[in-house]
């Protein structure tokens, strides 16, 4: 076990409206380790980023720097240096003053500054640039300079917040090498961030994943991208094949309409996700599938074909070198330690109603068609207006909590959002093969699933549209 260097302890970073960035974030980095904070815009990872170089301040939570608590210290006291997407050189300075710049707020002896900026520009392989106009170099190049200025500084942590960002595809891949070398040469811990599966693949010993402001996996590159612990990484990262399904008996698996052998021993009748990257599934005469399809698309991608196969109401992506044609009948078969199984979450929506004046359900200032005298075994309301409940007991509306819960398949989305019980914004989506789970954000910090067959747009937004005959409602005394 590697010497832990920096630890983060029940992290939670909520802004002034209420919107929480980042949720119970728990996490150790090991001295000298390349970690990745990986996961789609708005998912916290820069947030946490700004909470270790000082720049934000955690609403909760500990910032542990070789034991040390460091969450309210300023960034000038941090000894953690950060490289940013815009690399901000100072373009009235040349490359040498650029690089100086820290060492100089330091007010460290001239000589020192020499040699210590001349090890930098070697580091990045860029001796003799020193003379050279910010203005004069490539995107690669001012990234260097940007790295050479941080690492100058002699950092024990250096952040890198989407550093690659703003370099083409070529120069991008170019440099992830470049940037793991330099982590191999320089020896310092690295924290990086990036929405890009491929840079944190490549680069990093460890992946943390994360989603909705909280982490979802951590691990290798190799167990993120084999051993997904839930639907949203196995999507996210890489391509995937993603089914609900279940458990028919020791080692096998009904999914996308087939009976499937499998390694995950799971009890039968288990309710599961179950996830086939497409490089693994072998396209077969149709006579020896597990199960057969049409093929309803193929693209050539430069190394391999991606075909679609439509099988009942599943489709199936397949990577394959060999061509298909559009309408061919095919079968599929999958060798059974390519098929990875995860116990389903539990989807189901809970939300908290109000219980109004006339003893009716509430939410979001809207009156539910269900009253408390059908919700409460045995209550009744009396002659005064009161309702009591089995034992005669009086129900206080401002003393007696309901949970409601619904689940994703009895919602309904609509872009007449004022016709839904409430509205908000879709976060997430994932395609489980014959529909789509929907993650849609609303203002009332309550994030609702809802699963739907028609494809919408990240972003859009929607009402939801609940009905009450389909809600189950629970008393909380």
């Amino acid at each position: 076990m590697g010497e832990k260097i920096i630890e983060l302890k029940n992290i939670k970073k909520t802004y002034d409206n209420g919107f929480a960035a980042v949720t119970d974030f728990n996490l150790y980095v090991n001295k000298g380790e390349f970690i990745t904070f990986l996961g789609p815009s708005g998912c916290g990872k820069t947030t946490t980023l700004r909470m270790i170089a000082g720049f934000e301040l955690p609403t909760e939570g500990e910032i542990l720097l070789n034991g040390r608590n460091i969450a309210k210290l300023p960034p000038y006291e941090r000894p953690i240096n950060t490289v940013f997407q815009r690399y901000a050189l100072f373009p009235h300075m040349n490359i040498y003053e650029n690089i100086a710049f820290g060492l100089r707020q330091k007010k460290l002896p001239e000589d020192t500054i020499k040699r210590k900026v001349k090890k930098a520009l070697e580091l990045v392989d860029l001796e003799g640039f020193e003379r050279r106009s910010v203005a004069t170099l490539s995107g690669g190049q001012q990234q260097r300079i940007a790295i050479a200025r941080a690492v100058v500084n002699e950092p024990q942590i250096l952040l890198l917040d989407e550093p690659l960002g703003a370099l083409d595809l070529k120069m991008r891949k170019e440099m992830q090498l470049e940037l793991k070398e330099m982590h191999e040469r320089l020896g310092i811990t690295f924290i990086y961030v990036t929405h890009d599966q491929e840079e944190a693949l490549t680069m990093s010993d460890t992946i943390v994943v994360m989603s909705e402001g909280r982490i979802q996996q951590i691990g290798t590159p190799e167990d993120i991208y084999n051993e997904p612990k839930n639907a949203f990484v196995a999507d996210f990262i890489g391509e995937s094949n993603i089914f609900n399904g279940i458990m028919t008996g020791k080692l096998k698996a009904r999914f996308a309409g087939g009976e499937w052998n499998c390694v995950d021993d799971i009890p039968e009748g288990t309710h599961i996700t179950a996830v086939v990257r497409p490089e693994d599934v072998l396209l077969t005469a149709p006579e020896h599938g597990t199960i057969t399809g049409t093929v309803s698309s193929v693209i050539f991608k430069g190394i391999h074909y991606e075909i679609t196969v439509v099988s009942g109401k599943s489709e199936m992506v397949v990577q394959s070198v060999h061509s298909a044609r559009v309408g061919e009948n095919v079968g599929m078969r999958v060798n059974s330690d390519n098929i990875h199984i995860m116990i389903a979450e539990d989807n189901t929506n809970y939300f908290a109603v109000d219980i109004n004046a006339k003893y009716h359900l509430e939410f979001n200032g809207r009156e539910l068609d269900a009253s408390v005298t059908k919700l409460i075994k045995g209550s009744r309301r009396l002659e005064d207006g009161t309702v009591v409940d089995g034992s005669g007991d009086a129900i206080e509306p401002s003393k007696t909590k309901i949970m409601a819960s619904i689940g994703p398949e009895n919602i309904d989305m609509t872009d007449h959002v004022e016709d839904g019980l409430v509205d908000g914004y879709i976060s997430n989506l994932i395609y489980k093969g014959d529909h789509y789970s929907y993650v849609i954000h609303t203002d009332l910090g309550q994030d609702f699933v809802v699963d739907d067959e028609d494809l919408w747009n990240m972003g859009d937004h929607v009402g939801l549209i609940m009905p009450v005959d389909k809600m189950d409602f629970k008393v909380r005394r």
